[in-house]
């Protein structure tokens, strides 16, 4: 397997060569690293690059492996950070210069159980600032770009994450998704981008921007892999007040490519909101994909899907006005001004506002959760279009002209209202070429579902092997 292969093989496909002792850590890290010098100027993924701590965490690695003391299917992989997961030793920008020398004493608990499994950091991926955004523009470390076309977004906020994990730069990266940044960037890079359950995956240790809508999870290039990773990091942390108390499974298990007798709601008002033709026709092509797989598919409504935007953009703007309130006071003229401005808005939304928003959304959990009640899963698009130009402001998302951050966030926010387990899973490419994206939700703590209609679909379309220009 030469380099460009090891590079996009699944973390599923590499533990099974390391266990056997068919290749080496050290085999997977210097293809990888590889890869990083060919494209990362064209891309601009990472912030902080670790090449000669991942080799010598191969090496190690590779000894531990040789000598029978293998850790489990992340032993070896390389994983990259979403540069707000606090690493011991390495700094942590959270995609700002005001931060650019602040290093952290301790690994968060994200990194921490993966440094246990003994998956191999490569470095820390560039964000938008403070994840308070869903572009993917940072003029502190430089904006992301696009594998498929150079031009486009990456997405936000993970779009480092998006952009290393579609380019083969790292097989496993990790993102936070407050108001879809796991899931934008995942559908506008063509790869798995899953939002686990609130509270299933530790946030101990990551910079916050909305501590009630906060939600960190892997972004990878397969449904296995997705899974492979949940194993390591989901389960419960005293270090984390939102920490759930549940039994954590083996998510692998999900994986079983049946979904006979799985009830599928197709959201009415998905396809009723803005959307591209093009995306629209994919996606209902992928629900009919689940459909002749077995899956039960019915209409369903969801009449408050059109306040979400709404409901969590005054929680939003609140709790991160609030976290970020010092630093607003100390070095707000050294801000991204789009982000100074987003949480300069949030100071002057009043208690009174803020609690009815909260009010709001217990009303809109209600009736997402009877929604559940009727069917395991709620599809549609995981965006209404491909992926915009670079600091473009407005689309087109078929007939209609809207703001590219409402566009962008049209479909990934109710979940984060909810904390429900969303994925968003590749499901077609548009004429230009470009990625678009299935998404699916569940039940709370009901991932397995959630992986188990995602894979299935994987595995019987062709869309997780295609690989971006670059």
């Amino acid at each position: 397997m030469d380099g460009i292969e090891l590079c996009y093989a699944s973390a599923g496909t590499l533990s099974r060569l390391v266990q056997s002792k068919e290749i080496s850590p050290v085999d997977i890290i210097d293809a990888h690293l590889a890869r990083i010098e060919a494209t990362e100027p064209m891309l601009n993924s990472f912030i902080t690059l670790l090449p000669e701590e991942a080799r010598a965490a191969a090496r190690r690695a590779e000894q531990e492996i040789q000598s029978g003391n293998y850790r489990g299917p992340l032993h070896g992989i390389p994983v990259a950070l979403k540069d707000l997961f606090n690493t011991g030793g390495v700094r942590t920008t959270s995609g700002s210069r005001v931060f650019d020398n602040f290093i952290p004493d301790r690994d968060c608990t994200v990194a921490s159980k993966l440094h246990q499994a003994g998956a191999i950091l490569l470095g820390k991926l560039n964000m938008h600032q403070f994840a308070y955004g869903p572009t993917g523009e940072n003029p502190d470390y430089g904006h992301m770009h696009n594998p498929w076309d150079l031009e486009l977004i990456s997405g936000g906020s993970s779009g480092g994450s998006g952009s290393a994990a579609a380019a083969g730069q790292c097989t496993i990266t990790t993102g936070s998704d407050t108001g879809g940044s796991i899931r934008i960037p995942a559908a506008l890079c063509g790869i798995v981008g899953l939002k686990p359950t609130y509270g299933l995956v530790s946030r101990s240790g990551l910079t916050p921007l909305s501590w009630s809508l906060d939600h960190p999870g892997p972004m990878v290039r397969t449904v296995e892999d997705a899974a492979l990773t949940m194993n390591v990091i989901a389960g419960h942390d005293p270090n984390d007040p939102a920490s759930a108390r549940v039994e954590v499974p083996d998510y692998t298990t999900a994986l079983t490519g049946d979904v006979r007798g799985l009830r599928i709601g197709v959201v009415r008002e998905y396809f009723e909101a803005p959307l591209d033709p093009e995306v629209e026709q994919s996606v209902r092509e992928a629900i009919a994909v689940l459909e002749s797989l077995g899956a039960v598919v019915t209409d369903v409504s969801f009449p408050m899907f059109n306040d979400s935007q709404a409901i969590s953009g005054a929680i939003l703007m609140t709790e991160a006005a609030a976290y970020h309130r010092d630093l607003l006071a100390t070095d707000g003229d050294k801000l991204y001004p789009p982000v100074r401005l987003r949480l300069e808005a949030g100071l002057f939304v009043s208690a009174a506002d803020y609690l009815r928003a909260q009010q709001a959304r217990s009303v809109f959990d209600r009736q997402a959760r009877g929604l559940l009640e009727q069917v395991d899963l709620l599809a549609g698009p995981t965006e209404p279009i491909t992926a915009p130009k670079l600091l473009e402001e407005r689309v087109q998302a078929g007939e209609r002209g809207i703001g590219t951050t409402a566009a962008l966030t049209q479909y990934t926010r109710p979940y984060n209202l909810t904390g429900f387990p969303a994925i968003s899973v590749p499901c077609g490419f548009s004429e230009a070429g470009l990625p678009i994206a299935l998404q699916l939700a569940g039940r709370p703590y009901d991932e397995l579902t959630v992986l188990r209609a995602a894979h299935a679909y994987e595995q019987a379309t062709e869309w997780s092997g295609r690989r971006p220009p670059i």
